[in-house]
């Protein structure tokens, strides 16, 4: 089972990725921890990145490709793993169907932006603990203030509104096109072996996942 997860941020990517990973037994590949993992191994891809990085400079295409062919020959993607977060655009997209590796799923977890900017900037965190808390999913008891402290919770940069916008802009532009490309190869592929479907994502996160379930089994 060869999966590709794609979908904006927001929308629920990492926990149906959990899900997933824990019901087929099969690892979750991002391209970050392949990155950090090949420069901590000192392979050879690994010092190609590294000097890339430390020049400055941003990882090629080309290279994250070799890092995913390398990764997914190890023992425990023997039957399957989840690829997470690649590709991001549809060169990448493009550039991975000219390798060997072939893919049976591509799941889309869709979702309005209005309500993703609504669910991540409704965010705000107690600094000194870590603790979490949404003004409409999960408020403080005091408006803006930790419960347990009674100090003043703050919002990561990450969760303002003027963000996410910007990181859901990227997305529609960089991203949607990569959803859309394998929609038209699943559609062309007369031997069914690569099947696309997209989710609702405004769904529970049990149901979102029994969903993907009943398409992969």
């Amino acid at each position: 089972m060869r999966l590709i997860l794609l979908g904006p941020p927001g929308a629920g990517k990492g926990t149906q990725s959990h899900f997933i990973k824990e019901r087929y037994n099969i690892p979750q590949i991002s391209t970050g921890d392949m990155l950090r993992q090949a420069v901590q191994d000192d392979t050879e891809i690994g010092r190609k990145a590294k000097f890339i990085m430390e020049t400055g400079g941003l990882v090629p295409d080309d290279v994250i490709i070799e890092l995913v062919q390398e990764r997914i020959h190890k023992t425990d993607c023997e039957h399957g793993f989840l690829l997470d977060g690649f590709p991001r655009t549809l060169a990448q997209a493009k550039a991975l169907s000219l390798t060997n590796i072939s893919f049976d799923h591509v799941i889309e977890i869709d979702l309005d932006d209005e309500i993703i900017v609504k669910r991540l900037s409704g965010r705000w965190v107690h600094p000194a603990s870590g603790r979490s808390y949404h003004v409409e999913n999960n408020p403080p008891r005091k408006p803006f203030k930790d419960d347990f402290t009674g100090e003043p919770l703050v919002q990561r940069d990450d969760d303002q509104e003027v963000t996410i916008r910007k990181r859901l802009s990227v997305y529609r532009t960089q991203t949607q096109p990569v959803a859309s490309y394998y929609l038209s190869m699943a559609a062309a592929d007369k031997t069914n072996t690569l099947k696309f479907f997209k989710i609702d994502g405004s769904q529970p996160p049990l149901v979102i996942f029994e969903k993907i379930a009943q398409e992969l089994e």
